[in-house]
């Protein structure tokens, strides 16, 4: 049933819609179907078992390690978020007790940041740090070692541009 509903998606892609799908690291899939006229979007839970090693390889977020600068560009062939924007994903590894700081600057676009548990639920989320200022800020404290996912998207309706994201692990000071 997975490979025919795959199989299905992509031969009405190839018909009347524009036709993106992908898969989250745990058991997600995103389907977005555009047409000239609607953008329709939905979300199902499957089962990502080795028969479905085709959905685990429409998602693969880019590795981020901690204390790096990573420079790129959100662009309109990213995630489209299902709010007139788009957003890439990064996976860090961390560990429980560690302190991180997450933050994402550009001056092409008004950024949202936002982190994901191994459930690919938000359990942080930031859109501008202060003010006037639309970069994106995010302090967080791991409660359970694991994979977590970074995402960087565009809030209003951008098409996103250039960005720097860095996270850093916060030591405590007594």
């Amino acid at each position: 049933m997975k490979r025919s509903f795959v199989k299905n998606l992509q031969l009405l892609s190839r018909r009347q819609f524009d036709c993106q799908f992908w898969s989250n690291a745990t058991s997600r899939v995103y389907v977005a179907l555009a047409s000239a006229i609607t953008l329709y979007s939905l979300s199902l839970s499957l089962p990502l078992s080795s028969t479905s090693a085709q959905l685990r390889t429409l998602y693969k977020p880019s590795d981020l390690a901690i204390g790096r600068d990573v420079n790129d560009v959100l662009t309109d062939k990213d995630i489209p978020t299902g709010q007139k924007g788009f957003a890439r994903d990064y996976l860090i590894k961390a560990q429980q007790d560690e302190r991180l700081e997450i933050v994402v600057n550009s001056s092409n676009f008004d950024t949202v940041l936002s982190l994901l548990d191994s459930k690919g639920e938000a359990i942080a989320e930031n859109d501008d740090i202060a003010g006037d200022n639309t970069n994106s800020l995010i302090f967080f404290r791991v409660r359970q070692s694991g994979n977590y996912v970074v995402r960087v998207s565009s809030f209003g309706g951008s098409s996103g541009g250039k960005f720097l994201l860095r996270v850093n692990r916060l030591r405590v000071v007594d």
